[in-house]
């Protein structure tokens, strides 16, 4: 049995089971998400979501599910769910009596003397593949399978109307068919022949409870072309590949087995966030992008930056940074690069994304032993934009200060990484010298003058050196209170803001700091104090009166709870890191709980990684995106970086 498993006690058991949702790419920006007993409870959830290029640069829900049934003796026993108002219907979850995920997804299915294997593989090439296989029958036993399709970009939900295009081919071991002109067809073809019946429809209300939570329309129609009929035998697998290309079903045996052998076993915690790391990394059209998360996130430049160092240490490094990094150095637009979106759809608000740059590349340097001529040949024309442009006001509302402190203030826009926005106004706005971008700011400027140091670049040392020299003291004079014992959140004139928050944790996690290791040593009390959590760290202390300990309810509700308490996973890497430059390896088995504690995470909601939050008030519910590219990233540099310093001499 495998590492992830669920028996028949939980799988029937409709509360348990319906927090808890799968995941599945290809790495090419497609993917597949369900519950694991295949309930889909969210707009987002399907078996075969992938981009259409001819349409737009988003993704579309194709196929939306496939209902299974068995009969034997004219009896139907159907093994799906839905939910429609008001019921659930058909109920086949009361037939699942299993569900592993080594060495793929599979469930198993009892009705009377039959017991059914299902396994589910997405393939490469924007296609499922699901294979069944009877393991016990005492009759002649038939398999049904209805597919439910959508055809819709995964953000909306589709509607019935008289559009649909009802026609089919037939195909070899199948058909394709498709809902709409312009969009890619669906071809269902099988590893033996299955008869089809073509009874075209639409099936109505489809409800999904995970959107009405989140105050949104939560019901769908979907269409079905039809169903097909085959006899299954005991030990002979059917295999039925559904994809956007045609294929030969000779081989769908022959690529079942071999896609199954290219999957890393999901058979502990390091393979499940390897694993789950790999999905984020995606390699289109030879682009690679990451994916901030699944299943409703594109690519933010902020995320990338940030993941990259963590979710390459098991890969080709220098081939997958390089590339992720130049893809969003392509869309650059002044000193800024692109927070969210990409080309024409590219939106240049967040101030931190070019200032993690410099961090991202100070990892590359660390973890892959790269050149650092090579870095500052490669990227310090990028270095010299970002600096010299936010240094000379290039955007309005950014510039440097005389003392050397950035600024930042653009009236109705968040610019730091908590940037949540409710009713056109940001929730914390955080405007003027922000405690992390000037930690992130200073960071940058050291790292660039060491690289242009040992590189002869006089001129970029002449003009920038002063700067750096003179930002410690007006760093600490700004953000510092010895009576306080901690930085202030951001300072706007003479107004300092002294909430509790982890933004100042990255002055004791960045290669360069601009203040001593007493202060980083308080600042890591002040924050083990207030904010750290078995999930993370709070966005807020709870004593605060703005604190909001539960993310949930509609969208709004979370927007305002998203930095106002909510747990942060990714955050817990910096105060890993900050502890341990403090304490060294003595500090080791203090924080090693914090990592091995984040395995219970895998059962929880995104089986098998790491959820985008987690409610600031125990017990800590996981919340947001089911699977975080940050969140995923941040346990793996821990455990790099626990792995580091318990190997000090």
């Amino acid at each position: 049995m495998g590492y992830i498993q669920f028996d028949k006690k939980q799988l029937i058991n409709l509360e348990y089971v319906l927090n808890k949702e799968i995941l599945r790419t290809n790495r090419a920006g497609a993917y597949a998400s369900t519950t694991i007993i295949g309930c889909n409870t969210r707009k987002y959830h399907g078996l075969l979501v992938c981009p259409q290029p001819a349409i737009d640069s988003e993704l579309h829900v194709l196929l939306s599910c496939i209902d299974e049934s068995i009969i034997q003796h004219d009896s139907e026993f159907n093994l799906s769910l839905h939910r429609y108002p008001g019921s659930w219907s058909p109920k086949g979850h009361k037939y699942l009596v299993d569900f592993d995920s080594e060495p793929t997804v599979a469930l198993f299915y009892q009705v009377g003397g039959v017991l059914l294997k299902k396994e589910m593989l997405f393939g490469v090439d924007d296609r499922i593949l699901i294979r069944y296989t009877l393991l016990d029958a005492h009759s002649p036993t038939k398999l049904r399978l209805r597919p439910f399709m959508a055809y819709r970009q995964r953000h909306n939900l589709s509607k019935a109307n008289e559009f649909v295009d009802r026609k089919y081919s037939v195909i070899n071991g199948g058909i394709k068919t498709r809902m709409y002109k312009g969009y890619s067809y669906l071809h269902f073809q099988f590893s033996r022949d299955a008869g089809y019946v073509h009874v075209p429809d639409w099936y109505y209300n489809f409800e999904y409870p995970k959107d009405l939570e989140r105050g949104y329309d939560g019901h769908e129609d979907l269409f079905t072309p039809g169903y097909f009929e085959v006899d299954i035998v005991k030990g002979t697998p059917l295999i039925i590949s559904v994809g956007t290309s045609e294929m030969d079903p000779k081989n769908l045996s022959r690529t079942f087995t071999r896609e199954l052998n290219k999957r890393t076993p999901r058979s502990s915690y390091w393979n499940c966030l390897n694993n789950s790391a790999n999905q984020f990394i995606v390699t289109r059209d030879k682009k690679t992008e990451i994916i901030a998360g699944y299943p409703w996130f594109g690519r933010w430049g902020r995320d990338t930056l940030i993941s990259l160092p963590g979710l390459t240490l098991t890969r080709d490094m220098d081939l997958t940074f390089k590339s992720a990094i130049d893809s969003l150095i392509m869309d650059m637009n002044g000193p800024l690069l692109p927070n969210v979106g990409s080309g024409k759809d590219a939106a240049f608000n967040s101030i931190d994304a070019p200032l993690w740059l410099f961090w991202t590349l100070q990892q590359y340097v660390l973890m892959a032993a790269a050149s650092e001529k090579n870095i500052w040949d490669d990227y310090g024309p990028t270095m010299k934009i970002v600096l010299n442009g936010l240094r000379n006001g290039k955007v309005n509302g950014i510039y440097m200060k005389p003392n050397g402190l950035l600024y930042a203030l653009i009236p109705g826009k968040a610019l730091t990484w908590m940037d949540a926005i409710v009713d056109g106004k940001p929730v914390t706005q955080r405007g003027g010298l922000a405690v992390e971008i000037n930690a992130l700011w200073y960071n940058a400027i050291m790292f660039a003058l060491q690289l242009a140091e040992k590189c002869g670049d006089d001129s970029f040392v002449l003009n920038w050196k002063a700067v750096a020299e003179k930002i410690p003291v007006s760093f600490k004079d700004t953000f510092w209170s010895k009576e306080k014992g901690y930085l202030a959140d951001f300072v706007d004139d003479d107004y300092k803001d002294w909430s509790v928050r982890p933004n100042m944790v990255f002055v004791t996690s960045l290669p360069f700091s601009p203040v001593s290791e007493k202060i980083r040593q308080l600042i890591i009390d002040k924050i083990r104090q207030e904010l750290l959590t078995p999930r993370g760290l709070r966005t807020l202390s709870p004593i605060d009166s703005k604190y909001k300990g539960n993310y949930e309810g509609t969208i709004r509700d979370r927007d305002l709870a998203y930095h106002q308490g909510t747990v942060w996973p990714w955050l817990l890497s910096h105060f890993v890191e900050g502890f341990l430059k403090i304490y060294g390896k003595d500090g080791v088995e203090q924080v090693r709980p914090l990592y091995d504690n984040m395995e219970l995470t895998l059962f929880e909601h995104g089986v098998g990684t790491i959820s985008e939050v987690y409610s600031g008030d125990p017990p800590h519910r996981p919340g947001g995106a089911i699977s975080q590219a940050w969140s995923v990233s941040e346990m793996m540099r821990i455990k790099w970086l626990i792995d580091k310093y318990s190997g000090e001499s």
